[in-house]
């Protein structure tokens, strides 16, 4: 019987890969890149007497008209019914009374036609109310009510 001798090492056969393709696309030619300068920054002349203020905006939102009166906040919305809830702040809301609605991405002006509160027409709303209000557009949580003043 014939016996196999042992390997004392590892075979060193080298198996040969099978060409893979590539598929190549071609590239534009590249523009040649234009620098431009940076601009240079104004530095402030040392004149006598002359004084620039700073040309930077206030990070606060613009504030309303004076002739709006912050009544109230936006609490909930009901998109499928546009229906928003309210609690108002101070003063009193009446049907009729023109407002305007201000938030981050809502910015609008209409007329109360319709208050409920407690799922009960009223015509009338004072401090502390939670009603709702039937409104033409899209509201969010947070926004703020104004009454504004003819």
């Amino acid at each position: 019987m014939a016996t196999r001798k042992k390997a004392k090492g590892k075979a060193k056969t080298k198996r040969k890969k099978s060409p893979k393709t590539k598929t190549v696309q071609k590239k534009p030619p590249k523009k040649a890149q234009v620098r431009r300068a940076s601009p240079k920054k104004e530095r402030p002349t040392a004149k006598a007497g002359a004084k620039t203020a700073p040309a930077s905006r206030s990070a606060q939102p613009a504030q309303p008209a004076l002739l709006e009166e912050r009544i109230g906040v936006v609490t909930h919305y009901y998109g499928h019914l546009s229906v928003a809830i309210l609690r108002l702040e101070s003063g009193t809301l009446r049907v009729g009374d023109m407002i305007h609605i201000r938030g981050h991405t809502t910015d609008f002006s209409q007329r109360v036609e319709s208050l409920e509160v407690d799922h009960a027409p009223a015509t009338e709303v004072g401090p502390n109310d939670d009603f709702g209000l039937k409104v033409d557009g899209h509201v969010r949580e947070h926004d703020v009510v104004y009454k504004v003043r003819p």
